[in-house]
């Protein structure tokens, strides 16, 4: 029988947008040597392929019908990611404001849930090394077995100002309304139907509202090697 080296953990975040996920989960995954998934990357990536094809967002049946068409690769690297939609780069274009605004409910329709979580699942069983998978159903939903589960956390007025820090030019938005956003988005992301944004029962919730980066890896980092070394 084949057996997974310690090492080979499955480390799944999750948490609302502006507690620090992608920053937090490509840092740790590049310091303990595994691979790294941000899972919202895809959600983006099929409503940035709905919006440029032309497809209603705001219509559940259309968007169905329509999930199955577009090719979503994801690369791996935490040092460098990648996403890709039928061959195109899609990292710039699936951050705007216009796909963060329609990514919710894109991202409630079923049959887009099915198929995306089917993606994760068949990219974390490929990693055969290890891998950290950030989301938010990644501990509940898509990974209900992983060996560390995450739930970062931090005060609205905390990721607004992290989330306002990251756009740039015309994308600039206030604090007032990034965290009105912030706020609108974690109502839909919870009280969606299917796989909502949601704290597993096992998950270690962080706040990092009064930590540091660096303070949140190093918290993270910790917890990978107890559970590698209660393995070994």
């Amino acid at each position: 029988m084949e057996t997974v080296a310690p090492s080979a953990v499955i480390v799944a975040i999750d948490g609302p947008s502006g507690t620090g996920k992608s920053s937090t989960s490509k840092a740790v995954a590049a310091k303990l040597g595994l691979r790294y998934l941000d899972t919202g990357a895809q959600y983006r990536a099929i409503t940035w392929w709905m919006i440029t094809n032309g497809v209603d967002t705001d219509d559940p049946q259309a968007v169905a019908l329509a999930a199955g068409k577009p090719s979503i690769v994801s690369g791996t690297d935490p040092h460098a990611p990648t996403i890709t939609v039928d061959g195109v780069d899609a990292a710039a274009p699936i951050r705007t404001r216009e796909v963060t605004a329609k990514v919710s409910a894109v991202s409630a329709v079923p049959e887009v849930r099915t198929l995306i979580t089917a993606l994760q699942r068949s990219i974390a069983a490929e990693e055969t090394g290890g891998i950290v998978v950030e989301g938010r159903d990644i501990g509940t939903t898509v990974l209900p077995d992983a060996d560390l589960k995450v739930f970062l956390t931090a005060s609205a007025e905390a990721r607004a100002a992290r989330r306002s820090g990251e756009l740039r030019g015309q994308e600039a938005a206030g604090l007032a309304a990034t965290r009105e956003a912030l706020i609108k988005r974690d109502a839909a992301d919870s009280g969606r139907k299917t796989s909502p944004l949601a704290k597993a029962a096992d998950a270690v919730e962080v706040d990092t509202t009064e930590l540091t980066l660096d303070q949140v890896i190093e918290c993270i980092v910790t917890l990978v090697e107890e559970k590698r070394a209660v393995r070994s």
